[in-house]
């Protein structure tokens, strides 16, 4: 697998919002409602990494799971880390999304 330029990086990164770059890999939080939650999510990562042979950097802070991947062979960021984002991205709910007043008026405070 080839690591990516910077530019089909940031391209990517497009496609997967609540990803994001940081030191040669991408990174996202995930927030759930409380521990029990958040191990239910790091065991369902484990089933797909092993499945996909590909393992992420899994920090744990009680409600709060980071997952930090990057391909360590080809030295950077790949393909292959863009795919398992995804396959996780599936296994949670998007998070909400707050619209837009209508226009031409305020929103409440």
């Amino acid at each position: 697998m080839e690591k990516l330029s910077e530019s089909a990086v940031e391209s990517r990164l497009a496609k997967v919002p609540e990803w994001s770059e940081l030191n040669g890999a991408i990174q996202r939080t995930f927030q759930f409602a409380g521990f029990v939650a958040a191990m239910e999510f790091v065991r369902t990562v484990a089933a797909e990494a092993e499945r996909a042979q590909h393992h992420p950097d899994i920090l744990i802070r009680f409600d709060k799971v980071t997952l930090t991947l990057s391909t360590h062979d080809a030295g950077g960021i790949t393909e292959k880390d863009f795919a398992f984002a995804g396959a996780v991205d599936a296994m949670v709910p998007a998070p909400p999304r707050v619209a837009a007043p209508p226009a031409g008026r305020k929103a409440r405070k």
